[in-house]
């Protein structure tokens, strides 16, 4: 019989350095999509808040508390993280543990490098710290978050994990070169 062996998304693809950007995978912990029912936003969000200390978070941003985080993925729907949740009435609950690689880019030119890949301005001023989007990442649909100064993480979906990594290293060797010039 096959013996078959978990591995994350991102098992030996990081951590990368290139310049001084650096690529590492973000431990998740359980990760669960919520989506509340027509009419029942409210409700969802005072459960979650009384569950996990957060509530659904507001278009486009990205809040956490202790362990627990909870990330916009689009409209009506969270995925909460780090946390398991138990159930909520009132939503649909999908268990998305090992569905998605998140790739954390840390470093002082981390804007120049998305910007080679993200069609949207991550400037501080523009996009601040819990800020996120839905947006492409080279060809691939993400989920990106900055979640620190010179910081951001990155969700796609577990296939594009090595494709991913592959398109950051590009293009953050490009930008690495500039700076040889």
């Amino acid at each position: 019989m096959a013996r078959l062996i978990s591995k994350s998304p991102l098992a030996g693809l990081v951590p990368v350095k290139v310049g001084g950007l650096t690529l590492s995978e973000v431990e998740t912990g359980p990760v669960t999509s919520v989506a509340p029912f027509k009419g029942k936003q409210t409700a969802v969000s005072k459960a979650l808040k009384a569950a996990v200390g957060l509530g659904m978070p507001k278009v486009g941003r990205m809040d956490s508390k202790g362990e627990a985080r909870a990330l916009w993925a689009g409209r009506g729907r969270a995925l909460v993280m780090g946390v398991a949740l138990p159930d909520l009435e009132g939503a649909a609950l999908t268990d998305q543990t090992g569905a998605n690689a998140v790739l954390r880019i840390e470093g002082p030119a981390v804007e120049a490098v998305l910007a080679r890949l993200v069609p949207l301005d991550l400037r501080a001023t523009a996009f601040p710290v819990g800020q996120t989007a839905r947006t492409m990442v080279g060809h691939m649909m993400a989920s990106v978050t900055r979640v620190g100064d010179a910081a951001f993480e990155v969700m796609v979906m577990r296939s594009m994990a090595q494709t991913l990594v592959h398109d950051i290293e590009g293009a953050a060797k490009a930008v690495a070169a500039r700076d040889l010039v």
